[in-house]
């Protein structure tokens, strides 16, 4: 949920390389919300903002936390199955199984209470042939200027970060673990995962085929504030701190957002952990890949944001971090 859901899908096919796909508001007969529908590979984001000033549930929440993640939709096999499941355990259901339908067929949608003021939609679109869902039309404009911008490369979305406050994280992660069947896919504490200054534990849990992984971040002590407990104060709550999006071709992808200046935004293109081995490969490949003088020009630009106050290195998965 955003202030100005035109403004934000816009800044995201300016800057980010994406498309906008589907619409809803007044011309689609959406009364009290719109919303604009942007897609890169297999991402898309939706951005909302309320069409009314009476609108609570959507002022109240962007009093709260500013413009921030309010759901995390996963497309399911079998919605009314997973939701009695759910429920069974003791998962709070804020909307129960419904189904929506235009002219293109049909779909059932479910939402179900996470950490936070944060929502999972379940979307069962089983044979539904529209752009998006019902109830969205074709965009009314596209930029053309837009068809002019190379493709920023990303592909889809890697994992999705929750932050909670501190001795949050266990019962979360137990919460995905009973509720939605996730398992422990990955995890670290502070005594692995620290700065001078800050320090986190973190559990990765993951669905049975491993395609949806979903961190849970807590604070750890430090010699200062830690980033996670930054974040919940600043938020309000726990919540989504950011999207990984996965990338084919890090170096282009690295190109394409420092050409739109995404460093110097409130966006951070942040790529992580970093090993000596991978930076040996990534400049083998550039090697490879690039002139001379675009090889010189990229790691004069790796020096130059390593020395900044915010570390750029490269993730061997290839994965661009948006914060």
């Amino acid at each position: 949920w955003v202030g100005n859901a035109k403004q934000a899908a816009s800044y995201y096919c300016n800057k980010l390389g994406f498309e906008p796909l589907a619409y809803r508001g007044l011309e689609t007969g959406s009364r009290d919300v719109v919303s604009h529908v942007v897609k890169q590979g297999k991402i898309i984001y939706v951005f909302t903002s309320a069409l009314n000033p009476g609108n609570n549930e959507m002022g109240d929440h962007l009093v709260k936390h500013g413009d921030g993640v309010k759901d995390v939709a996963f497309t399911v096999e079998n919605c009314d199955f997973l939701v009695e499941k759910a429920r069974e355990r003791g998962a709070i259901i804020i909307k129960e199984p419904h189904v929506v339908e235009d002219k293109f067929g049909r779909v059932k949608l479910a939402v179900l209470q996470t950490y936070g003021d944060t929502t999972h939609t379940f979307v069962e679109r089983t044979g539904y042939n529209g752009l998006f869902l019902p109830g969205f039309h074709a965009p009314l404009f596209c930029d053309p200027f837009l068809e002019k911008l190379p493709s920023g490369k990303l592909d889809f979305i890697d994992h999705v970060v929750g932050n909670q406050p501190d001795n949050e994280m266990v019962p979360i992660v137990e919460w995905y673990q009973r509720n939605l069947l996730f398992h422990r896919f990955w995890s670290v504490d502070d005594k692995q995962l620290q700065t001078e200054y800050s320090a986190l534990r973190s559990i990765v849990v993951a669905n049975y085929e491993e395609t949806v992984k979903m961190p849970i971040n807590e604070p750890a002590m430090g010699k200062r504030k830690s980033q996670i407990q930054e974040y919940v104060e600043y938020y309000g709550s726990a919540g989504v701190q950011h999207i990984a999006m996965n990338t084919s071709d890090i170096i282009t992808a690295h190109f394409f957002l420092c050409r739109e200046n995404i460093n110097n935004s409130a966006f951070l293109c942040c790529f992580r952990v970093l090993e000596l081995e991978i930076l040996n490969l990534c400049f083998r490949q550039l090697k490879r890949t690039r002139t001379p003088e675009e090889t010189s020009s990229y790691l004069h630009l790796m020096a130059h944001q390593r020395n900044s106050d915010w570390a750029i290195s490269i993730h061997s998965k290839c994965m661009v971090h948006i914060y």
